[in-house]
């Protein structure tokens, strides 16, 4: 396993701290005038090296490869013999024989029990725990970001079958109206242009305005009003300030689609009702239609619906609501989403 790169911010970083944990260990002398323990340096080396060859080696090579016990086992005996090594060849009274070091009185040190944990037990832990945070955090995030990239996968594909889903439905309409050489196809055909530029260069984003949605929206229920004989019963009502709020684009749509597919026999028999309602945190739609003759020969809701439902639960979780009546008479849709 390569060690892992620091960047200047970390190595910054184990610098000051090392520099905080060493003015401890000299704090007594700096306050109290005392001579500082001449095996102070040589002990604090020995810290130093024991906390990253257990961060660097013992943690990633044992313990994050669950062999947890043969972890314990070398973990006690770098312990044991870093403190043999400080102890033996280490001591003050050793240190002080040396040349050049002046001899003096045998500072006040610590209790050897002391000794052991503040210097070598706390690094050592510290750096433990350290690295299994480190290496825990480093998996969160990439598994943050492998799951972002396969909900944008998922999301994709799904629009990609919003777009034929909606073609094959406008074709048929322009199919409807030129079969009764309409004066209202051209209008049509400028109709669907728009919307499939909203589609196209709009749509492909991962928030859009909310005013741009409703008014692909409003572009959408006029085209079909053009197939539909005059006198039939659509309803389209919008409240509220579109201003600064943005949504995941054609979450909408399939339900209106729906409504409109299977709402009327187009002899006479139409009843829908359009509703979205805004707010200053949330969005209400609520979509109504009777129920035609076209159900009892598809009986389905189609992939519309079952691909907005998909998307809702990526982009949306645990912030909508998503509510389908169906009492045989009225086909009933209720969706609420909190636009925090």
């Amino acid at each position: 396993m390569a060690l892992e790169k620091f960047s200047i911010k970390s190595i910054l970083a184990h610098v000051a701290v090392w520099g905080c944990f060493t003015l401890f260990l000299l704090y007594p002398s700096i306050t109290e005038g005392r001579r500082t323990p001449s095996d102070i340096p040589a002990k604090l080396c020995l810290t130093i090296a024991l906390f990253y060859v257990n961060y660097f080696l013992l943690v990633p090579h044992f313990l994050l490869k669950k062999k947890t016990f043969l972890y314990i086992s070398l973990s006690i005996l770098l312990l044991f013999i870093t403190t043999y090594v400080s102890e033996t060849f280490f001591r003050p009274q050793f240190i002080d024989h040396l040349p050049r070091i002046p001899r003096g009185p045998k500072p006040e040190g610590f209790r050897q029990p002391l000794i052991f944990i503040l210097l070598f037990c706390v690094p050592f832990v510290v750096s433990t725990i350290l690295k299994v945070y480190g290496e825990w955090k480093s998996n969160d995030d990439l598994r943050k970001v492998t799951e972002k990239e396969k909900i944008n996968s998922e999301l994709q594909f799904l629009k990609t079958q919003l777009n034929p889903h909606f073609l094959f439905n406008s074709l048929n309409t322009i199919y409807s109206l030129s079969v009764k050489n309409s004066s209202d196809t051209s209008e049509a055909i400028l109709n669907i242009s728009e919307l499939m530029r909203y589609m196209l260069y709009e749509a492909n984003r991962e928030k859009v305005p909310l005013e741009k949605e409703i008014n692909y929206l409003k572009n959408y229920v006029q085209l079909q009003r053009l197939r539909l004989p005059e006198g039939e019963s659509v309803k389209l009502k919008i409240n509220g300030d579109t201003y600064g709020k943005l949504i995941a684009p054609l979450l909408f749509i399939a339900f209106i689609e729906n409504a409109f597919k299977y709402g009327t026999d187009f002899q006479g028999n139409t009843d829908i009702e359009i509703n979205l309602e805004i707010k200053e945190k949330s969005i209400s739609l609520y979509v109504a239609n009777i129920i035609g003759a076209y159900v009892g020969k598809e009986g389905s809701s189609g992939v519309g619906i079952e691909n907005v439902k998909n998307r809702l639960k990526l982009l949306y979780p645990k912030t909508h609501e998503l509510t389908i009546e169906d009492d045989g008479k009225y086909y009933r849709v209720h969706l609420f989403l909190n636009l925090n």
